[in-house]
């Protein structure tokens, strides 16, 4: 029997499953529609696809150095405690994998690359979320190929971090240096890496609030300009050492800027350390979170 775009358009309008997948399904049903939507809920696309529209925003920040290549992964479900869960962090350590071997240019390639096991990512995604019970969600994903990576992941998963250096020693005498500072990024959330770094817009904009902030303090406000603007100067180094990294008080040893750390550090082993760049990924940042009240969650349920 011949599938028409049609039939095809129903049995999506049906289960909320894609095209292709849906016409694959109606193939091997030669037709029958009923049929057909066994098949994709035998395949757990159907219901995969309704737990698609469920906010996941919580899952696993993942870092690691893989054949000498630095990932860093989150991957999301809908409650904390699947992070725990042996088959969902499985998934999360496979996807870093492929990024390793593949080095995708974007999700959408990533998601189309094999997983390992005959099926591709977005195949294994989608037994993740009919094994586990959960939407789950690959969100995103970086990698370093050049230099030395080294990456932390803290408290379980809430934070991944990479590091990346570049430097004469070897991967296991810049580790602990690596390690330092990634927990450092990983603690502080810097918005910058080094002081270069900051744009001028940036700076008019701070500028902008300290002169407004001696404006209302009467105390500053009758001092003259070029007093008021040297005052702004000297505030401008605390912005730096309380948003750039290099300039940061070193968490470890607050005699130190993490520059400073980074300096003595490659000295001691006889050889050079630079920093040159870090990726920082929390689980869930910027994803709104749906906050339902628990009563109106069940009177829903109950159909009231």
């Amino acid at each position: 029997m011949a599938i028409t775009a049609k039939d095809v358009q129903a049995l999506r309008e049906m289960t909320g499953v894609g095209m292709m997948d849906c016409k694959k399904a109606l193939t091997e049903a030669e037709g029958d529609m009923d049929k057909a939507v066994e098949i994709l809920r035998e395949k757990g696309l159907a219901a995969s696809q309704k737990k698609a529209g469920r906010i996941a925003a919580e899952g696993m920040a993942y870092a690691a150095v893989v054949d000498g290549v630095g990932v860093v992964v989150e991957v999301n479900a809908e409650t904390d405690f699947v992070a725990r869960n042996e088959k969902f962090v499985d998934f999360v350590k496979g996807v870093a994998a492929v990024v390793a071997a593949s080095k995708p240019a974007d999700l959408d390639a990533l998601m189309a690359l094999p997983f390992g096991n005959g099926r591709t990512v977005l195949e294994e995604q989608q037994e993740m979320v009919l094994v586990i019970g959960e939407n789950i969600k690959v969100r995103r994903f970086a990698f370093f190929t050049e230099g030395v990576s080294v990456a932390y992941v803290h408290a379980g998963g809430k934070i991944g971090v990479l590091v990346n250096l570049d430097t004469d020693l070897s991967a296991d005498q810049v580790e602990t240096v690596g390690k330092d500072v990634a927990m450092q990024i990983a603690a502080l959330n810097p918005r910058f890496w080094d002081k270069s770094q900051v744009d001028q817009a940036t700076l008019d904009e701070e500028k902008k609030i300290l002169l407004v902030q001696m404006e209302n303090d009467p105390k500053m406000a009758s001092k003259p300009e070029k007093v008021k603007e040297g005052i702004v100067s000297g505030k401008l180094g605390k912005f730096y050492k309380e948003n750039c990294l290099l300039q940061q008080e070193f968490v470890k040893d607050n005699s130190m800027d993490v520059a400073k750390y980074i300096e003595t550090s490659a000295k001691a082993l006889g050889g050079t350390i630079t920093f040159k760049d870090a990726v920082r990924f929390e689980k869930g940042e910027g994803i709104e979170k749906k906050q339902e009240n628990f009563a109106e969650e069940i009177a829903k349920q109950l159909g009231k």
